[in-house]
């Protein structure tokens, strides 16, 4: 016969099981279950060595808004150039980084003619490239044009409260008259971070969000 947990048993399952349901409730009210939404909108990581091609040897970018902590938007923008179309005032962010990196989304890629694939940042290999153009020069990539995997940039504090860690792919529900369900979120712990969920503007549109809303951690 199977043997039977005895009183001291039930008593601590009965604990463990009251614990995981506080855990729920409190994080279903409290701000920690709710990230706060940034839309990114079509931009472009430059190196060192492209940023001097298409500014000037020497050039230094512009900040005008913090992004992340030492992560910036820029004041300067490019042309891209794609088989079919161009879009002009691509924003660039900084700082530069060791390889140059588009971000775009499905829809610009309609208009350039390309088909970028769903990557995390950084990883270019076998992606499309285009035509870079800017005030003193051109750059022809022949990759690194990316849609960004959707992912949350999360401190130390928020993450341990989720129990979450660096690497972890979690659920995210979006509020409001259009709520979605994303899957698969790629979650960046750092406490070089401000806790926040990343999302193209395609994602952000289905789903009606705008930069500042807030979606609730599953």
């Amino acid at each position: 016969m199977p043997k039977l947990p005895n009183e001291g048993q039930c008593r601590e399952a009965l604990l463990a099981r009251a614990i995981a349901d506080a855990i729920r409730q409190y994080l279903a009210q409290v701000d920690y279950a709710n990230i706060p939404v940034g839309v990114s909108v079509r931009h472009i990581h430059l190196s060192k060595e492209d940023l001097a091609r298409l500014f000037g040897p020497g050039y230094q970018l512009t900040p005008t808004v913090e992004l992340m902590p030492g992560q910036y938007a820029t004041k300067e923008t490019l042309i891209l150039v794609g088989p079919k179309g161009i879009i002009q005032n691509a924003r660039v962010l900084g700082p530069p980084r060791s390889r140059t990196q588009v971000e775009i989304s499905r829809t610009d890629g309609f208009v350039l003619g390309i088909n970028p694939p769903v990557r995390d940042s950084g990883d270019i290999q076998g992606s499309p490239g285009l035509i870079l153009v800017g005030p003193r020069g051109a750059v022809t990539l022949s990759e690194g044009v990316i849609l960004a995997s959707r992912h949350m940039h999360l401190d130390p504090q928020w993450a341990a409260t989720l129990g979450i860690k660096d690497g972890d792919r979690v659920r995210v529900r979006t509020n409001g008259a259009r709520p979605v369900v994303y899957e698969n979120v790629l979650a960046r712990v750092s406490p070089d971070f401000w806790t926040q969920m990343h999302v193209d503007t395609d994602e952000a549109n289905a789903a009606g969000l705008s930069s500042g809303d807030q979606v609730k951690f599953l």
